[in-house]
């Protein structure tokens, strides 16, 4: 995938959910489920990030993200909602497009990076709508690899 992250197929979902705190709850049990990690810790340290300020990146994306003692390297996850949730945004736009970001608990720069990696694939309009025109969760997990891959090359 990339070299400052591991997004795994399982962990690319498309999902319903009625508010922020169900998909916090998705994302924390998508990250246990796929790397392996406790759930409850997981959505405990999200839940610490987001008490900081909304995670809600803007134009319909949010980047929850963590870091997260016995991590070897960062790990991430990415869900397309059904039908857009309202998160408290810095937009105040609902957010439909959730790129989740597990990094080990010292890895100050790494996770920066990643974070910064994220955030410019998801600020490119023509990515986040062939991200929401994805038919199903292969064509996203395709569309998400070809980038990352690329961009590490």
């Amino acid at each position: 995938m990339s070299a400052l992250f591991t997004l795994d197929q399982q962990a690319v979902r498309v999902i319903r959910a009625e508010s922020k705190p169900q998909i916090l709850e998705t994302l924390a049990e998508c990250f246990g489920a796929v790397y392996h990690l406790d759930t409850h810790h997981v959505l405990e340290r999200i839940l610490e990030r987001e008490a900081l300020g909304s995670t809600g990146f803007g134009r319909g994306v949010a980047i929850p993200h963590a870091r997260i003692e016995g991590l070897t390297r960062p790990v991430a996850a990415f869900f397309r909602l059904e039908e857009p949730v309202e998160y408290a945004a810095a937009d105040g736009m609902p957010v439909d497009c959730v790129f989740g970001l597990l990094s080990p608990d010292q890895a100050g720069v790494i996770h920066l990076q990643a974070l910064a990696a994220i955030s410019r694939l998801m600020r490119d309009d023509r990515m986040h709508a062939r991200l929401t025109a994805a038919p199903d969760v292969d064509a996203l997990y395709g569309l998400l690899v070809n980038v990352f891959d690329r961009d590490a090359a």
